[in-house]
């Protein structure tokens, strides 16, 4: 079992970096449909800072150059603006762990994230672009549920590559939130905060791998998959 998940990661981690940097135009066309999740990801975390600081979500938005935008009213600003970089880590590297440790929890948190995106597609509706992938995304979701028997490795391609995106767009993708989060948090300058936003981000990826390796050791080799304690 733990050359099992192994496997899966190193061939997921294969597909995804040979897509990237080897795949030239088809490369970026098979992995468009990921650069919008990570997109949604990102704008999710900032209307969750709103959400869950007393703010609301007027509306969320994903272009298809794969930049987006969620407009909040209220709530904690900080808490806010760094919603979108590390709460899209953070969503990455739960995915992953889910897909790696928690075998029960994987079909749940796929319907979570089907519900999640058909949510923001109706209820935070900007533009038939944004809504018509939500919506086709969720749909190739369950049917990938109802039809295979791949939402593990769905699940956990989805976590990995998450991470793997966001940490290789550090300098980019955040750009607009840094500088409002530096004009905010006038401590540091928005070059400084972006270091520290991807130290943070990189620390979750190696806790999250620490802790599967800790768990693949404290299981054993003949143990259940369905090892649930994280």
């Amino acid at each position: 079992m733990r050359q099992s998940l192994l496997i899966r990661v190193f061939f997921i981690l294969a597909v995804y970096l040979g897509l990237f940097y080897f795949g030239g135009q088809i490369g970026q066309k098979i992995l468009y449909p990921l650069r919008l999740l990570v997109t949604f990801l990102h704008e999710l975390g900032h209307a969750l800072g709103a959400v869950f600081t007393g703010g609301q979500v007027q509306n969320l938005q994903i272009n298809p150059d794969g930049s987006g935008f969620a407009m909040t009213a209220g709530g904690n600003r900080s808490i806010i603006l760094m919603g979108g970089y590390l709460g899209s880590a953070l969503f990455g590297n739960l995915l992953f762990l889910i897909a790696a440790r928690a075998k029960p929890l994987i079909k749940p948190t796929l319907i979570l994230l089907v519900f999640g995106m058909v949510y923001a597609a109706v209820i935070w509706y900007t533009s038939v672009f944004a809504s018509f992938f939500l919506i086709g995304f969720s749909v190739s979701l369950l049917l990938v549920m109802w039809l295979t028997n791949f939402e593990r490795e769905v699940l956990m391609f989805f976590g990995l590559a998450s991470i793997l995106y966001i940490i290789q767009d550090f300098n980019v993708g955040p750009s607009s939130d840094l500088q409002h989060y530096a004009d905010l948090m006038v401590v540091f300058p928005a070059q400084v905060w972006m270091y520290i936003w991807l130290i943070i981000a990189l620390a979750l990826f190696l806790w999250n791998v620490k802790t599967i390796m800790r768990l693949q050791k404290k299981l054993g080799d003949n143990e259940s998959e369905d090892f649930l304690e994280i």
